[in-house]
């Protein structure tokens, strides 16, 4: 599978806006609510830059656990085309209370501690990965939007080689991951057990949540990890690594995948 490039200069239409600032013409990230549907029953909202709507939807829906497999997905008439109907049954009921997530935080919606465990076996055994190969791989992202507006996340999904398989960008850093799992969901890649995940930003525990779910054992950022990430990257038995940059990557956890090639 090689990464999908093709359909960039579509996204780039849909995702940047063109704004007036200081008397010149500026590129901006667009950021608009999209409502997600299951069989025509709203179930949730977040703020996300448009684009791969369909993969994001389904990328959500499984990091909950409310989906297992492959689902229809497809945008209605509603709300200026911002919804994505995905077809049904549930793997589980939902909470009670809808989702609502910001496109700074993935979990602000959840109404109670419950709803935020983590539903994962152990990370698989995954593989082996030269230490100077997880600190490259921020380098290896392709991140057209970000680079005409400064504005956006971005996820890449690697094979143990440190091919780029797949990414996807947008405002918010969980729906970027949202949209990469979705995308592998839909080219059977799931669960993730020989992949890399690798984000353009900090870690947080959201990030570490959806890469457990989707069976990622190693999962990589430019920035900084949380206390929580860490400690469910070790609950997990995964592999996290953060300030990958300039050569070199902090390993916080699941060191025993990582050596050093010059060694």
């Amino acid at each position: 599978m090689q990464a999908e490039h093709g359909d960039q200069g579509a996204f780039l239409g849909r995702a940047l806006k063109r704004v007036e600032r200081d008397g010149e013409t500026d590129l901006v990230a667009i950021e608009e609510p999209l409502e997600i549907r299951v069989q025509g029953t709203p179930l949730a909202v977040t703020m996300r830059t448009p684009g791969h709507d369909e993969e994001l939807a389904l990328g959500f829906l499984h990091g909950e656990g409310l989906i297992d497999g492959v689902r229809a997905a497809g945008p209605t008439d509603d709300l200026g085309a911002n919804t994505i109907d995905v077809a049904g049954p549930l793997a589980r009921e939902p909470s009670a209370r809808s989702f609502y997530t910001t496109s700074s935080c993935g979990v602000c919606g959840k109404g109670a501690l419950e709803e935020i465990a983590v539903q994962a076996p152990a990370a698989a055994p995954g593989p082996r990965v030269a230490r100077e190969l997880l600190a490259s791989l921020p380098d290896r992202l392709v991140q057209p939007a970000f680079t005409r507006s400064g504005g956006l996340h971005a996820t890449g999904l690697f094979d143990a080689q440190g091919e780029l398989l797949v990414v996807r960008e947008d405002v918010g850093r969980h729906n970027a991951m949202d949209k990469v799992i979705g995308r592998a969901l839909l080219d059977d890649l799931l669960p993730l057990h020989e992949r890399i995940l690798c984000v353009s930003g900090r870690l947080s525990f959201e990030l570490v949540q959806k890469a457990a779910v989707a069976g990622a054992p190693i999962l990589i950022g430019v920035g900084a990890p949380t206390s929580l990430a860490v400690e469910l990257a070790v609950a997990q038995g995964m592999t996290l690594g953060g300030f990958a940059r300039r050569g070199a990557v902090n390993v916080y956890a699941g060191a025993g995948r990582v050596y050093s090639s010059e060694s």
